[in-house]
């Protein structure tokens, strides 16, 4: 695979917005009725969702098909309910994949979870798309928590589907060719983005520094092409996902 190495960074006033009484969502790439098509996807990568959805709504019964799907809660949880009968609380730290594959319906709330209180604040979510190695597949979900390894430092595999993650990933996705990395960094602790053909850096908490690109604030996002290997230094306690990948969707 030939790409021509750069890093493009994308600010955070510069992303889709969808803004109505209950949510405030901003989008990395085209989405809904927001379309550029020279921004539909980076590698394999279709959807960045910065979510934040007030107490007692959330997003309704809705189908998925073929998509496999990882959501990252930041602050506060979301309840989860799907027509496979599945149903779980996902709060920060904890690891959640769906796999849509057939056809799959799902609810996402800021709701009462069972034997809890009612939720007085907003849930602010990443929730993140990419295209599985072959449609129609047996729709999954699976989650785990990961809030141990976070605490240790440094960036901690959250989903993958690539074989040398076999024995550390938290949750596996269908691809081969991609991986989701997050880390919790303190002010001046710094991670590596993976080598890889492409990587998408998205900081959705706190600021950092990019080796060779600048600061990146909270929203901001980088897209690296053939450009890993480079530090990420934080300069405020952040978070940041970084998901690496070794193909990309053809054109």
């Amino acid at each position: 695979m030939k790409v021509r190495p750069g890093i493009e960074v994308r600010r955070a006033d510069e992303r889709f917005a969808t803004k109505i009484s209950w949510l405030d969502s901003k989008h990395s790439f085209s989405f809904g009725h927001h379309h550029d098509p020279a921004n539909t996807h980076h590698g394999l990568l279709l959807v960045n969702n910065d979510d934040i959805v007030k107490p007692g709504t959330g997003f309704e019964t809705h189908p998925h098909r073929d998509m496999e799907i990882v959501t990252w809660v930041l602050r506060g949880a979301l309840v989860h309910q799907d027509s496979e009968g599945h149903n779980g609380v996902i709060y920060p730290g904890l690891a959640q994949r769906m796999s849509a594959g057939t056809g799959i319906l799902h609810s996402e709330k800021n709701d009462r979870p069972a034997g809890r209180p009612e939720p007085t604040e907003p849930v602010h979510f990443v929730q993140m798309w990419v295209v599985p190695d072959e449609a129609g597949i047996t729709p999954g979900y699976e989650q785990l928590e990961i809030e141990d390894e976070l605490l240790r430092g440094g960036l901690v595999t959250v989903a993958s589907g690539m074989p040398r993650h076999e024995d550390r990933s938290a949750i596996r996705i269908k691809n081969k060719y991609a991986a989701l990395h997050v880390a919790r960094l303190e002010a001046g602790q710094s991670v590596e983005v993976p080598e890889a053909p492409f990587a998408h850096l998205f900081v959705p908490r706190g600021g950092v520094a990019l080796e060779g690109a600048g600061d990146l604030n909270e929203g901001d996002a980088a897209r690296l092409t053939a450009a890993g290997g480079r530090r990420v230094t934080a300069t405020e306690p952040s978070e940041v996902l970084v998901w690496e990948m070794h193909a990309t969707i053809a054109a």
